[in-house]
């Protein structure tokens, strides 16, 4: 039986990589790096912030030292919080899926690679803060997904407060990289196609829908009590 679902953020929950995207070019733009949609979509989204400004140096040969990275990912996250300020960005859907995890008294858990700064912003700003008891971040881990590490690591904060199983827990996750690391931590998986198409996400979602609105809690026991 189902007692937690655990949440990827962005493109989960919020509509944030956009504003990441924008956030990306700007500080990139000042190194000579013209990053487009395609190449943000195609190469870096899913990786933590730090991962994406070394792949991004490797990739375009720009030979940044460690402390020029994390240089760059402070003027991000500036650049990411005044954008975030503007602009709105809960999903359809996701208010009214928490809401009826809520009335089933179903633990709700948030699993990303974003820091914790930008998931304290758009969480307060939609005021869901309080319905979530463990928040796994960039800023938890050593190795981004999809290694399985922040999975693991939600896993003992939902143990640490209760006794769960992992097969008591359901995943939500918009990209592949994501669903590669919950299926890595024994997780069963739900694709949503907010970001990618269903195409993208078959092979490592058990179950593949277009909106939280279109999961019914019967359908989760069911996944949950499958071997």
């Amino acid at each position: 039986m189902l007692k937690a679902v655990i949440f990827d953020f962005d493109g989960v929950m919020v509509d944030s990589e956009p504003l990441h995207f924008k956030a990306f070019q700007q500080v990139l733009a000042d190194k000579g790096v013209k990053l487009s949609k395609e190449q943000y979509y195609t190469t870096y989204l899913g990786y933590s912030d730090y991962d994406c400004v070394a792949e991004v140096s490797r990739d375009f040969e720009l030979e940044l030292t460690d402390s020029e990275v994390e240089d760059l990912i402070k003027l991000k996250t500036v650049a990411f919080e005044d954008l975030a300020r503007q602009d709105g960005c809960l999903i359809e859907g996701v208010r009214e899926f928490v809401s009826m995890l809520c009335d089933k008294g179903i633990r709700m858990a948030i699993c990303s690679g974003a820091l914790r700064s930008d998931i304290d912003l758009l969480l307060r700003s939609t005021e869901l803060t309080a319905d979530f008891e463990t928040i796994v971040t960039a800023d938890d881990v050593v190795r981004s997904k999809p290694d399985p590490e922040s999975y693991h690591k939600v896993l003992e904060g939902l143990k640490a407060a209760k006794t769960i199983d992992s097969d008591e827990c359901v995943v939500i996750e918009d990209s592949h990289w994501g669903l590669a690391a919950a299926r890595a931590a024994g997780l069963k998986c739900i694709g949503v196609t907010n970001t990618y198409s269903a195409e993208a996400l078959d092979g490592n979602a058990d179950i593949i829908v277009d909106n939280l609105q279109d999961l019914k809690l019967d359908e989760l026991n069911k996944l949950c009590s499958e071997d």
